[in-house]
C-alpha cells in the first residue's frame, strides 16, 4: 500500500460554517440595533448621533406611549416624569404615522415638568 502524500485541505465545509455563523449575527444584530417594538421613524436633513444616556420614550402610530418597553398611560408618564430631574435628555422615538396631536400631548406634558432637552429621533435622508 502506497502512502499518499496530503496537498490540500479541502476548505469548503468550513466556508459553509463561517457563512452560517456569519448570517446568525448579523440576523441577530439587526434585531437587537433595531429593538422589540418597530417604529417607522420620519426623515430628516440634520441627524447628530448622541452618546449621553438618556430616557427613550415610543410613540407608536396607534398613539400608544412606551416608557422602558412597557406601555403607560399619560397619567402614569406623569407620575414618572415628576420624579425626574428636568435637566433630564430626553428621546423620543414618534412614528410617522403617529397623529400630531398624540405628539404634541406628549411635547406638552414634557414641557409641563420642565423638560427642555428633547431629541425626536429620525432616520437619515439618502
Amino acid at each position: 500500500m502506497e502512502d499518499k502524500e496530503f496537498s490540500s485541505i479541502n476548505v469548503i465545509p468550513l466556508v459553509d460554517i463561517m457563512l452560517v455563523l456569519l448570517t446568525i449575527v448579523l440576523t441577530t444584530a439587526t434585531f437587537i440595533v433595531q429593538g422589540a417594538i418597530p417604529v417607522s421613524l420620519p426623515k430628516g436633513g440634520s441627524t447628530t448621533q448622541t452618546t449621553i444616556k438618556s430616557l427613550e420614550l415610543v410613540l407608536t402610530k396607534e398613539g400608544k406611549v412606551l416608557y422602558s418597553g412597557k406601555e403607560v398611560s399619560f397619567k402614569e408618564l406623569e407620575e414618572i416624569l415628576k420624579n425626574l430631574h428636568p435637566s433630564t435628555h430626553i428621546n423620543l422615538y414618534a412614528d410617522k404615522h403617529a397623529s400630531v396631536q398624540s405628539l404634541v400631548s406628549l411635547i406638552d406634558l414634557l414641557k409641563k415638568y420642565g423638560f427642555e432637552r428633547l431629541s425626536i429621533r429620525t432616520e437619515a435622508l439618502r
